[in-house]
């Protein structure tokens, strides 16, 4: 950053995501989520540097050079739904354009069937097939959602990296694009879906990463997080409790900011639960991060 200060955006993120699996990586928005999604695409800024490794395959993304992401991963091998879908469109061509050329460089249909094949991408996403003549400044922030989507699922990628894939969507096409995502992993493939939406990680995801302040301090089970026993962090437990079909009570306090993380636990300052010993970073162990797990008796006290 300016005068040569350093922030760690994502720190330690550990985790895998076999084929036939969808993980679901929540948190307030700035805890890194959309940086590391970024990272694993090399779509990261120039001034951002990288450590550890991201295996797809053999071929460790981080370490991945431009030619090969660009010709042989992005697209062909992970897909991705960006969370500014009207951004990453071609603003000076139409939909149904950007398709048929996705379609062409990533399936290899031929012309005479390019015209079906456009069509059935586009009800795939529930992209309203009468404005695949329009470009992208004339779609709202739903269908520009929904064209992203359809772009994203043309190649079948073996891995799909969905960054909000339902922002903008009322809750019938919430319900209608988690489905469809839903189906390409059943299909075998596997997913990364990034959201605020728990409602739409409890409708598809197998597992459930909780990511806070650059750091993921829960991984659990989809199930047991939305049911029973529930989320086992303090944080991730004030997630659930924040929706409005639950407790509907606000986590207090805000995230810290990147550049300025206290030394020990980042969600100490908001925990109800927090003692001395969280003035140190809790190691991330048992698929958690924190000193005082409930299993431990903490929340009992």
């Amino acid at each position: 950053m300016r005068g040569g200060r350093h922030v760690a955006a994502v720190t330690g993120a550990s985790f895998d995501l076999p084929a036939g699996e969808c993980l679901a990586l929540v948190g307030e928005s700035g805890c890194g989520k959309s940086v590391l999604a970024s990272a694993l695409l090399g779509l990261l800024p120039g001034n951002a540097q990288t450590a550890g490794h991201a295996l797809l395959g053999e071929t460790d993304l981080l370490a991945a050079d431009e030619k090969t992401l660009a010709r042989t991963v992005r697209g062909r091998r992970i897909g991705l739904v960006p969370q500014s879908p009207a951004a990453h469109l071609t603003p000076v061509r139409t939909v149904g354009d950007q398709l048929a050329e996705t379609l062409r460089e990533l399936t290899g249909v031929r012309k005479p069937d390019l015209a079906k094949a456009v069509l059935a991408a586009a009800e795939r996403a529930s992209f309203p097939t009468g404005h695949l003549d329009r470009y992208p400044h004339e779609l709202s922030g739903g269908l520009a959602q929904r064209a992203a989507t359809a772009l994203a699922l043309v190649g079948d990628a073996p891995l799909l990296l969905a960054d909000e894939p339902t922002t903008g969507l009322d809750r019938d096409l919430v319900h209608r694009t988690v489905d469809e995502l839903r189906r390409h992993v059943d299909a075998g493939h596997a997913l990364l879906m990034i959201t605020h939406d728990l409602a739409a990680a409890e409708r598809i995801a197998d597992r459930i990463a909780v990511m806070y302040a650059g750091r993921i301090v829960e991984l659990a089970d989809a199930k047991a997080f939305f049911g029973t026993p529930g989320p086992r962090h303090p944080y991730a437990r004030g997630l659930l409790a924040a929706l409005p079909e639950r407790d509907f009570t606000p986590i207090p306090g805000m995230p810290p900011e990147l550049g300025d993380l206290p030394r020990g636990c980042a969600f100490a300052a908001r925990c109800a639960h927090a003692a001395e010993a969280c003035d140190t970073q809790p190691e991330f162990a048992d698929s958690i991060a924190c000193h005082y797990p409930p299993d431990e008796g903490a929340f009992d006290a």
